[in-house]
C-alpha cells in the first residue's frame, strides 16, 4: 500500500466504515499524551485479551500513539479484567480516577463502534481471519496474531479483504521488530553477504499430546459458542480451551503456531516460498490433540534453493556459496562472524522500520504507509506451514504453483486448501 497524503480521521469519514452508530468512551484528555492530541492518537480495541492478548494490551497501553478504548473476550472475566487494567493505567497517568474502557461479548459490536479506529485480534487461530474480514469491512485498521488462518483459501481471502478495503494490516511476527538482529541478518542475506544462496533451514518448538476430552459443564462466565463460532459444534472441556493450538478443529499446531515465527524470518530473507514439499510427522491418536508432531518437512524453490522444517527450537539458518547465518529470537550467529558488524549500504536493502512492533502498527495506521509485517509476507509465509502440513497428511510431494497459488495435479489435497465454517458463519 502507498503513502497517501491523508489522515486516519480523514479516511475514514470517506469510507462506509463511518456509518457506524455506536459510541465508545470519552477520549482521554491530550494532557495525558503530551503532543499526541486525542484526534492524532489511534483508538484502538482489543479482541480476544487472554495470556497473549494480555500481553499485547499492555504493551498498546505504554504507547502515546494510540489509546485502547475497548475490550472483547469470550470470558466476561477476562474482558472485564483487562477493562479495569486499561482504567488503572489511565487513570495512574492523568493523576485522577478514569473509567472510560467499554467492555463487549460479542467482537461484532466493538466493530461496529465509531471512535474504534483499529483493533488487535488475539483470539484462538479459527477466529484470526473471519475477524479480520469484518474488521477490514468496517474500516478498521488490524493488528493481528500468528499464525494467520487455518487454510490456505482463509488466507488468501484476508489479504484480498484487506486490499480490497485498504486497510493497514500487521502481522504479529514481533522478531521484525523487537529483536533488530533478525532484521540485520535478513538484509545481510539478501546483500548477497553470505554469496549465492543454497539452503534455508527452519526449526520450531515441537507440538504436543494428550489433552482429556471428557466433557465438562461450560464455565459460567464463558459464552462458548461465541468461544467456538465458525468451528465445529463440540462438548466444552476445559484442555479444549488450555490446548486450542493442538487441536486441529482450531489450528494446524506449532508447525504454524511456532513455526511462524522462524518461517516469516525466512521469508523476509527471502522473499519466496518453495514449490515442492515432502516429508512425514506424526498426528497424535490418542487424546485431545490431533495436529502434527515430529514434522521433518523438505522443500525446494523454485531457484533451487532447498528448505527444510523440522521440530526444535526456533532458529532460521540461510547456507550459501561463501557460509552461513542464522537467526533465532534471541541472537544471530554467523560462520563468518565479521559480518555481523557489517552494516548495509544505503543501496541495499533496508528491513529494520521501528524497533517497536506496537508502534510500528499505530505510526503506520497514521501514515496510510505498509508496515514491518505486511499481510503479503504473512500469508506467504503463513503458505509454508500448511502446504507442509498437507504433505504430512497425504504422505506424498506437494507441487506448488506460485503464480496461481493452488497445488498441482493433486485433486485431494486441492481440497485441503480451504475448510469449512459452521454457519452462519462464512468469510
Amino acid at each position: 500500500m502507498k503513502k497517501q497524503n491523508i489522515s486516519r480521521r480523514g479516511f475514514l469519514k470517506g469510507t462506509a466504515a463511518a456509518s457506524a452508530v455506536v459510541a465508545c468512551p470519552a477520549i482521554v484528555p491530550s494532557s495525558v499524551f503530551g503532543a499526541e492530541a486525542p484526534s492524532e492518537r489511534i483508538m484502538v480495541g482489543h479482541i480476544g485479551v487472554g495470556g497473549q492478548g494480555g500481553g499485547l494490551l499492555r504493551g498498546f497501553l505504554g504507547l502515546a500513539e494510540g489509546q485502547s478504548i475497548a475490550t472483547c473476550d469470550a470470558f466476561k472475566s477476562r474482558r472485564d479484567g483487562r477493562a479495569k487494567q486499561v482504567d488503572a493505567a489511565y487513570s495512574k497517568k492523568m493523576g485522577k480516577t478514569y473509567k472510560g474502557c467499554k467492555t463487549f461479548g460479542d467482537f461484532r459490536e466493538l466493530l461496529a463502534c465509531k471512535d474504534i479506529d483499529a483493533v488487535v485480534i488475539a483470539t484462538p487461530d479459527h477466529w484470526h481471519v473471519p475477524i479480520t474480514i469484518m474488521a477490514a469491512k468496517a474500516g478498521k485498521d488490524v493488528y493481528c496474531e500468528k499464525p494467520l488462518g487455518i487454510s490456505v483459501e482463509h488466507n488468501k481471502a484476508a489479504r484480498a479483504a484487506i486490499h480490497r478495503y485498504k486497510i493497514i494490516f500487521q502481522y504479529g511476527t514481533q522478531q521484525r521488530s523487537f529483536n533488530t538482529h533478525c532484521a540485520r541478518a535478513c538484509e545481510l542475506v539478501r546483500a548477497g553477504y553470505i554469496g549465492e544462496l543454497k539452503s534455508i533451514d527452519v526449526v520450531a518448538p515441537n507440538g504436543r499430546t494428550g489433552g482429556n476430552p471428557a466433557p465438562q459443564p461450560v464455565p459460567a462466565d464463558l459464552d462458548y459458542e461465541m468461544w467456538l463460532g465458525p468451528a465445529p459444534k463440540t462438548p466444552y472441556c476445559r484442555d479444549r480451551i488450555r490446548g486450542r493450538w493442538f487441536i486441529y478443529d482450531y489450528a494446524i499446531g506449532f508447525i504454524a503456531g511456532w513455526g511462524a515465527h522462524p518461517l516469516d524470518i525466512a521469508h523476509w530473507g527471502y522473499p519466496h516460498i518453495p514449490v515442492e514439499y515432502e516429508g512425514t510427522g506424526v498426528i497424535p491418536t490418542k487424546g485431545l490433540y490431533d495436529t502434527v508432531i515430529n514434522w521433518d518437512v523438505k522443500g525446494k524453490y523454485a531457484s533451487g534453493v532447498t528448505f527444510t522444517l523440522k521440530p526444535g527450537g526456533d532458529r532460521t539458518t540461510f547456507t550459501g556459496t561463501k557460509g552461513s547465518i542464522w537467526a533465532s529470537r534471541g541472537r544471530a550467529g554467523s560462520s563468518i562472524p565479521e559480518i555481523l558488524k557489517t552494516k548495509v549500504k544505503p543501496n541495499e536493502v533496508q528491513l529494520l522500520q521501528d524497533k517497536h512492533h506496537y508502534r510500528n502498527f499505530l505510526t503506520a495506521c497514521k501514515s496510510r504507509k505498509t508496515p514491518a509485517s505486511d499481510i503479503d509476507s504473512a500469508v506467504q509465509s503463513d503458505f509454508m506451514s500448511h502446504l507442509g502440513d498437507i504433505c504430512i497428511r497425504t504422505k506424498r510431494k506437494i507441487k506448488w504453483d506460485e503464480k496461481k497459488e493452488t497445488i498441482i495435479g493433486d485433486d485431494a489435497a486441492s481440497r485441503m486448501l480451504s475448510r469449512a465454517m459452521r454457519p452462519p458463519w462464512k468469510l
